[in-house]
């Protein structure tokens, strides 16, 4: 992980929801195939909620839960789009999706694979877990 963060703005597709995120330019997105991802099509970025900030549209917010009910699937109740939720695996940060950044600060995305189908193994041999904690960092950029 590149140790100088970047802000990157995003939100929903009505605009409603609106967020800021502090992460590195070169970022890393999590592909997961688990039920609820493969039927949103999720690609993810996970970052320590420290490095994340809702800006408007909390009210506008609706959370859907299952199984385990420890991720937080958040989206707009009025265009139905998911930017980012509270993972399982990472329930002290949030998954970010790139696709609902605003353009201009994503340089590249590394793209991992992520077995969701088999979470428990998939979390215990993955960095994940490790992606919601505060890194030291060397400089933000605005």
């Amino acid at each position: 992980m590149s140790a100088s963060l970047v802000k990157h703005c995003g939100g929903c597709h009505c605009g409603a929801v609106r967020f800021e995120v502090l992460a590195p330019s070169q970022v890393h997105v999590y592909h997961c195939n688990c039920s609820i991802c493969v039927k949103k099509q999720n690609w993810h970025i996970i970052v320590p909620r420290s490095n994340f900030t809702l800006l408007k549209g909390e009210d506008s917010l609706k959370t859907y839960t299952f199984g385990t009910h420890q991720a937080k699937h958040m989206f707009c109740s009025i265009c139905g789009v998911q930017s980012f939720y509270i993972p399982r695996s990472n329930p002290d940060g949030y998954g970010v999706c790139p696709h609902c950044l605003d353009p201009g600060t994503v340089e590249s995305m590394e793209v991992e694979e992520f077995d969701g189908s088999d979470w428990q193994t998939a979390f215990d041999t993955s960095d994940i877990k490790h992606r919601s904690k505060q890194q030291s960092t060397s400089d933000i950029t605005n």
